[in-house]
């Protein structure tokens, strides 16, 4: 795979168990990178190891003045000289296409796991730590993948460096062989330390980000009621606690990196003491000495890489762990599964053949509630737990989770097809949820409407049905000159620079305009005032005629639109009929739209007994004075 060739077809199914998993998974899906990574790694440093053993030929030769054989000397040299520089730049090449393709093959599984899961993502996983993921945690395993195919053509010209300079001369690449091993692996009894520390790091240095990111999302309502102080001071304590966690960690890398060069100091001075001594004795020549020197000089550059490697793993092993288990979510986990029964789960649902769409026109049923949407008919849902009505949307649109992001039984159906066994993009198509707080990108009017559509709804009619107009005005006024269509006007980031009445209502204009086979709306006017409240559902009631619509909300001017009105307590179907019928038919209904108190309730229930006591007096004194 090259960067030109990205972004991948399929970027595959990745093994979510845990991150070492991850990361031998991902390694494996780029074996040919690595491959040709590893074959110029391994002529660079073989360059790099062959110049000592050229030195000492050429030393030899102008010891002896055999001209001839310094000049074939010198052509060798040259030609190690051409193998390091071309093997230098296109190992540089090949691991950063192994670093970016790496990367980019994680954010694909990223975006699509996202896609795939929607807002149920943010219930199951912070929106910090999908920020984290998503950006620092993709570097540091690419970095891990790259530094792989390096680190291995590394190992293999220290082995043969060795192997060689003790052919070339025993006595003293006797020393080196000895010697090079205890350089490489001095550090190992530091290093599940240094990776605890660097773990400690990464997580405080997560949490971190979540709170920022967290704290950036709600600045609005934290100035609001005034915890900008407070939350600005949580923040300064997790980045103090992310620097002392840094600088514990920085403090065993230091000394990783110190003993790294103090041993090697010391391999060197050994060699050239005990190679003086052989000189001396007249059992090594003096371009042997050299060579010998220069050898293990040379050789300490691919020796830095067992350093690097290290730090890289250390590094990706937790970055590996939190995208893999965000990876390893599905639309609906089994409950308190353990990370096997989870990557079976998925791949299970990886491998199951999609069912075939149902027909137009079927009847919505959640089988765990009770609640029956009949086809083409605008129903309102009346729970009293807010958090109830959005698990509630959530699963009408093919997310059957509960409170802690489990399985909550069957799925909806959707003329009689579940609809978790549909093709993900189906059942997009066909049930479109919009929650509580919906998410505008920033853009232009036109790109906001760019969504997949029937093309039956044009934008137009659906900003009128939104009520829409004074949003459409103030966008205009905050153009800049030259801009005459409200359409290619731009949207602040998220919306920030609209009130909450404004994003919700063009949020709605969105919705309106895909015009799915079902809509669901979970309280899309709790942010406007009455009379547009009022318009909007007259103009969701009108748009929406003959279109199956169901709206989660409590508010009488909704709910005084609706074909059907359903009242959820307790998780289960409680009443239906109409939003008069049930006001004046079912206290509990009464309660949950006119917010009656237990008090009122019970005062209420005793006037309507005075009242037939009172007819029924009325009547019987009637009956006694026609008789």
């Amino acid at each position: 795979m090259q960067i030109s060739d990205l972004p991948y077809p399929d970027p595959g199914v990745p093994d979510a168990r845990s991150g070492p998993r991850f990361l031998w998974w991902l390694g494996r899906g780029q074996l040919g990178g690595q491959a040709k990574s590893l074959s110029w790694g391994l002529l660079h440093f073989g360059g790099v190891a062959g110049l000592p053993y050229a030195v000492g030929l050429g030393v030899d030769a102008a010891v002896t003045r055999d001209g001839a054989r310094l000049l074939w000397v010198g052509g060798l040299i040259a030609l190690l000289g051409a193998a390091i520089s071309l093997g230098d730049a296109m190992l540089h090449r090949t691991a950063v296409t192994n670093w970016i393709t790496a990367a980019a093959r994680v954010q694909q599984l990223l975006a699509c796991r996202t896609a795939e899961l929607g807002s149920a993502l943010t219930r199951r996983v912070a929106a910090g730590e999908v920020v984290a993921v998503s950006t620092g945690d993709v570097e540091k395993i690419g970095w891990f993948v790259e530094a792989v195919s390096r680190f291995l053509a590394a190992a293999l010209t220290l082995v043969i460096g060795c192997v060689v300079l003790l052919f070339y001369a025993p006595t003293i690449g006797v020393v080196v062989a000895i010697g090079m091993p205890v350089l490489a692996l001095a550090v190992l009894p530091l290093l599940p330390r240094a990776t605890r520390r660097a773990d400690i790091q990464r997580e405080k240095a997560g949490k971190a980000t979540e709170l920022a990111s967290d704290t950036v999302a709600g600045l609005r309502v934290l100035r609001g009621i005034g915890g900008e102080e407070l939350f600005l001071s949580r923040y300064r304590e997790a980045s103090q606690e992310v620097r002392k966690a840094a600088v514990r960690s920085a403090r065993m890398w230091a000394l990783i990196s110190a003993i790294q060069v103090l041993l090697p100091g010391a391999l060197l001075i050994t060699v050239v003491w005990y190679g003086s001594a052989l000189v001396l004795e007249g059992r090594l020549d003096v371009g042997e000495l050299v060579a010998a020197f220069s050898a293990v000089a040379t050789m300490l550059y691919p020796l830095r890489h067992f350093e690097e490697i290290a730090m890289a793993y250390s590094f990706s092993r937790p970055s590996a762990k939190r995208a893999a288990r965000v990876l390893s979510l599905t639309r609906a986990d089994a409950a308190g599964a353990d990370d096997t029964e989870r990557a079976t789960a998925t791949a299970a649902a990886e491998a199951r053949t999609p069912a075939q769409p149902p027909a137009p026109g079927g009847d919505l049923y959640d089988p765990r509630t009770g609640l029956l949407v009949p086809a083409g008919r605008f129903t309102a849902v009346v729970c009293g737990d807010p958090d109830l009505a959005g698990r509630l949307a959530e699963r009408l649109g093919g997310h059957p989770m509960d409170t802690d992001g489990a399985a909550a039984g069957a799925s909806v159906l959707l003329g009689g097809v579940a609809l978790d066994e549909l093709a993900l993009d189906t059942a997009r198509t066909l049930v479109l949820v919009q929650d509580k707080d919906p998410v505008l990108l920033s853009g232009t009017l036109h790109e906001l409407f760019a969504v997949p559509a029937s093309g039956a709804v044009a934008p137009g009619a659906a900003l009128a049905a939104a009520q829409c107009t004074d949003v459409l005005d103030a966008l205009l006024q905050s153009a800049p000159d030259g801009v005459s269509d409200p359409m290619d006007a731009r949207i602040t980031e998220r919306g920030r620079s609209l009130s909450g009445g404004q994003r919700q209502r063009l949020a709605l204009a969105r919705s309106l305009v895909t015009d799915p086979e079902v809509l669901v709306l979970d309280e899309p006017t709790s942010a406007v005032d009455s009379h547009t409240e009022a318009r909007i559902a007259d103009g969701i009631a009108t748009l929406r005629a003959g279109r199956t619509t169901v709206v989660l909300a409590s508010s009488p001017l909704l709910l005084d639109h609706a074909d059907r009105v359903v009242l959820i307590h307790e998780g289960t179907v409680a009443a239906s009929g109409t939003h008069r019928e049930l006001l004046h038919g079912e206290p509990l209904y009464r309660a949950v739209v006119t917010r009656e108190t237990e008090e009122e309730q019970r005062l209420a229930g005793l006037e309507s007994v005075l009242n037939k006591s009172v007819l029924n007096e009325s009547a019987m004194t009637e009956i006694e004075e026609s008789a």
